[in-house]
């Protein structure tokens, strides 16, 4: 067996340059980036003829599903999804059943994984009412932060009493990940298209049921939560051109609040429901075409700090049933750089963009050591 690897002749994709080098590999670290290193007789040569070459992605919002509901998509079947698209560490909600929402369960978690996950990994504690001692308690070495599902979510703890939320803020000693739409507003509008259609509401209504005043009415109170507290925030999945309004642009080192976008955000709108119906039925709903332009503008402006894919898994069956019945999610982590690379879609992000919005971007702002940049060591 070769005791190293060599790739040669790689152009070297970083956020602010691009270098044409040679890479050496030895064990499982980066040993040396130059020009033209000699090749070995131990060396296994790989010649990369000129081509990009990114670190490996990081994705900081999957639902592998597993332990709990398996059936949907496991850690060993969604991580090996996730390398083929060239994904190669993840951070996993809290969406199992039951939900991760004590120490223990995580630490169970990461038994299951260490057998499991083809990917390097991380995982969320869920936040709950009730759970309040367990948040307190947590670690960086036990969880990448702490997700609270802000209402109307259909597969995590949902906190929607101030008091509750207020208690989190003020005490989470680690990052807080929102899922933020307003349940009260969801459940309004959900009422006036039952009225009208029945049980068969057409998937065009999504985006009014799950609507842009939704998600800016619960993001806002995330923002201003924050703020109150000194948290350390992370909104997950805008979809709204009115929600960049509470985010500042800038470098993200300088940031207490940031934000992030998903594949699908970026690349649908609401034309596409006609063509693709449920299957892309996702929470938060895609919505117009508008605010998929304003969320590219504001990848680019470093309004929006991180990309990611928020990968969900159904069986198929599931994702044709009617519309109120039908489950929110879709399989993306095999197919989200592609999505970006298409020149039609990616809305003008570079190779340069997608490796500083979904390599360095994460492993920066959840202290990630050791992935998300091509350097030595």
């Amino acid at each position: 067996m070769k005791s190293a690897t060599l790739i040669r002749n790689a152009q070297i994709i970083g956020a602010d340059t691009i270098r044409h080098a040679d890479i050496l590999i030895v064990g499982e670290k980066i040993a040396r980036i130059e020009a033209n290193i000699q090749i070995l007789e131990e060396y296994d040569v790989v010649n990369a003829l000129g081509q990009p070459v990114l670190p490996g992605l990081i994705d900081d919002q999957v639902h592998f599903r597993e332990s709990g509901n398996a059936h949907m998509g496991d850690m060993a079947s969604e991580s090996q999804a996730a390398l083929l698209g060239g994904i190669t560490s993840v951070l996993d909600m809290p969406s199992t059943a039951p939900a991760t929402t004590s120490r223990r369960a995580l630490e169970e978690k990461y038994h299951l994984a260490e057998t499991n996950m083809a990917t390097n990994y991380g995982f969320y504690l869920g936040a709950t009412p009730d759970n309040l001692e367990e948040i307190r308690y947590a670690t960086a070495s036990g969880a990448c932060g702490i997700t609270v599902s802000m209402g109307a979510s259909m597969d995590s703890p949902l906190i929607e009493q101030p008091e509750a939320l207020a208690a989190i803020f003020k005490s989470s000693p680690l990052l807080i990940a929102t899922q933020c739409e307003d349940g009260p507003i969801i459940q309004k509008n959900l009422g006036f298209f039952q009225e009208k259609y029945g049980a068969h509401i057409p998937i065009s209504a999504h985006p009014l049921i799950r609507s842009a005043e939704a998600c800016y009415r619960s993001s806002s109170v995330a923002v201003g939560l924050a703020k109150k507290y000194g948290s350390r925030l992370h909104v997950l999945h805008l979809s709204t051109e009115k929600e960049l309004e509470l985010f500042e642009a800038g470098p993200r080192h300088q940031k207490r609040i940031t934000a992030e976008a998903c594949v699908h955000h970026l690349f649908f709108e609401e034309s596409d429901y006609a063509r693709l119906g449920t299957r892309i039925k996702l929470n938060p709903a895609i919505k117009k075409k508008s605010d998929r332009e304003a969320l590219r503008r504001a990848v680019l402006e470093d309004r929006i700090d991180v990309i990611a894919t928020n990968h969900a898994t159904h069986r198929w069956e599931e994702k044709q049933k009617p519309y109120a019945e039908c489950p929110a999610g879709a399989p993306i982590v095999q197919h989200a750089l592609p999505a970006l690379l298409e020149p039609s879609a990616q809305g003008g992000f570079s190779l340069q963009a997608i490796v500083d919005k979904f390599c360095h971007a994460p492993a920066d702002l959840f202290g990630i050591q050791n992935r998300g940049y091509l350097k030595e060591g």
